[in-house]
C-alpha cells in the first residue's frame, strides 16, 4: 500500500511539473507572439505615414514634371495596392512595390533643378527621408523579435508546446528585388 502511495504521489509529482512546463512555455510563446505582433503593428505606423506623404510628393514633382506619366501611375498603383492589402504579406510585397516607385519618382526629381530648390519639395524629401529611415529602423527591430520566436518554436522543447498550441513560424521583412541591384550612375 505504502509503495502505491508512493508511485501515486510521484506520478502526481511530475504531472504537475509537466504541467507547469507547458504552462509556462506557452505564456513565453504567447509573450513573444504578442511582441511580434506589436513589432509588426510599429512597422504599419511608420509605413502608414509614409503612405501619407506619398500624395503631397506625387503632387509637387507633377508640377514640374507632367510627361513623366508613367512614374505617377507606378506610385499611384503601388499606393492602391497597399490600400486594398488584407494580409501581412500582401502589406509588404505592396510596401517593397511602393519603394521601388519612389525611387524611380526621386530619380526623375533629380532631372529638374528648379524642383530640388523648392521649399516644399525639400521638406518633402527630408519627411520621407526620415520616414524611411524609421521604416529601416522598426523592420530590423521587428525581424530581431520574429527571429527569436521563431527560434523558440523550432527550439525542443518549445517546439513540442508550440505544435501542440499551433504557433506558426513567423516571415521577416526582406528588402525588395529592386533594391538588391546596385543603381546606375551616369555622369
Amino acid at each position: 500500500m505504502r509503495a502505491f502511495a508512493v508511485l501515486f504521489l510521484a506520478i502526481v509529482g511530475l504531472a504537475l511539473v509537466i504541467g507547469l512546463w507547458i504552462y509556462s512555455t506557452y505564456n513565453g510563446l504567447v509573450s513573444l507572439d504578442e511582441e511580434t505582433n506589436k513589432a509588426f503593428a510599429q512597422v504599419d505606423v511608420v509605413l502608414q505615414r509614409r503612405f501619407d506623404l506619398i500624395p503631397n510628393l506625387v503632387e509637387t514633382v507633377k508640377g514640374y514634371a507632367s510627361h513623366e506619366k508613367e512614374v505617377f501611375t507606378a506610385v499611384t498603383e503601388a499606393r492602391s495596392r497597399i490600400g486594398q492589402a488584407t494580409t501581412p504579406q500582401a502589406r509588404i510585397d505592396a510596401e517593397n512595390q511602393m519603394t521601388g516607385a519612389l525611387s524611380r519618382l526621386l530619380m526623375v526629381a533629380e532631372n529638374y533643378p528648379q524642383l530640388k530648390a523648392n521649399e516644399n519639395f525639400l521638406a518633402l524629401q527630408d519627411e520621407l527621408s526620415g520616414t524611411e529611415n524609421r521604416i529601416s529602423v522598426e523592420r530590423r527591430r521587428y525581424n530581431e523579435v520574429a527571429t527569436e520566436y521563431n527560434k523558440k518554436i523550432r527550439r525542443v522543447p518549445g517546439n513540442m508546446v508550440a505544435g501542440m498550441f499551433g504557433f506558426e513560424r513567423r516571415n521577416l521583412l526582406e528588402a525588395p528585388t529592386e533594391a538588391r541591384q546596385a543603381p546606375k550612375v551616369k555622369f
